[in-house]
């Protein structure tokens, strides 16, 4: 029998193990730390305007974050931030990057099941050192055939994995919580994008879902994952 699908992409921050939530905690931190100069909405504001500009230079991933609270302690005090706020800062992004991995829900049984009988590739974005850190901590790597940890996800990303992990994106599938990075850009390639949405979501990270596209799905939860593979495929 030939399969339709051959080839499955899977996100990995908030597709198969928590990511954002720490993130949103360490943002707490960060407005508790500087309550004295700014109320967390404004902080919040400043702070993603920084992120924003600062993805061309740092990239994705905790290190970026971390650099682009520094610079908003920075801006909003007019420079008079304590140099005791920035080593908490600094201690706080230390804590985001020996944080353990939690598997998301149904995760593992996800990936181990569909393995049996696709090619399975890991595409993540984000800093180097930690994404392989959380990679081996997850349990999951030795589960996938490929893994691409790349700058950012656009339809070239996807064409270039699944041309060379599989047979093209147009037997590809990408399962991933983002609609900008994992969804839209994967269904521009060619592929298929099946959306599984994360508790949070990164303000960044948002997009116009693709609803009347033919090659979109939306899942509640992984575990909705192999039966979706299996109509496909």
């Amino acid at each position: 029998m030939v399969h339709k699908i051959t080839t499955i992409g899977f996100d990995a921050d908030d597709t198969l193990w928590q990511n954002e939530e720490f993130f949103r905690l360490t943002q707490d931190l960060f407005y508790d730390l500087l309550k004295d100069y700014a109320d967390p909405e404004h902080l919040a504001g400043r702070l993603l305007q920084s992120e924003r500009k600062n993805l061309g230079h740092y990239g994705f991933g905790i290190k970026g974050f971390m650099l682009s609270m520094i610079e908003t302690a920075i801006e909003v005090t007019d420079q008079k931030v304590p140099a005791s706020v920035i080593q908490q800062i600094v201690e706080a992004g230390q804590e985001m990057l020996r944080h353990p991995i939690h598997l998301l829900p149904h995760a593992q049984d996800a990936v181990e099941a569909l393995g049996r009988d696709f090619r399975l590739v890991l595409i993540t974005k984000g800093d180097l050192l930690d994404q392989e850190r959380k990679l081996a901590q997850s349990g999951l790597g030795e589960m996938f055939d490929a893994v691409e940890i790349v700058a950012d996800k656009t339809p070239q990303t996807y064409i270039r994995a699944f041309m060379r992990h599989g047979n093209g994106p147009d037997r590809a599938v990408m399962v991933g919580n983002s609609m900008k990075s994992d969804v839209v850009p994967a269904i521009e390639a060619g592929g298929w994008g099946v959306h599984v949405p994360a508790k949070f979501e990164w303000e960044i990270e948002k997009a116009e879902a693709p609803v009347e596209h033919p090659r979109f799905r939306v899942l509640r939860n992984l575990s909705e994952l192999q039966p979706l593979i299996s109509e496909l495929a």
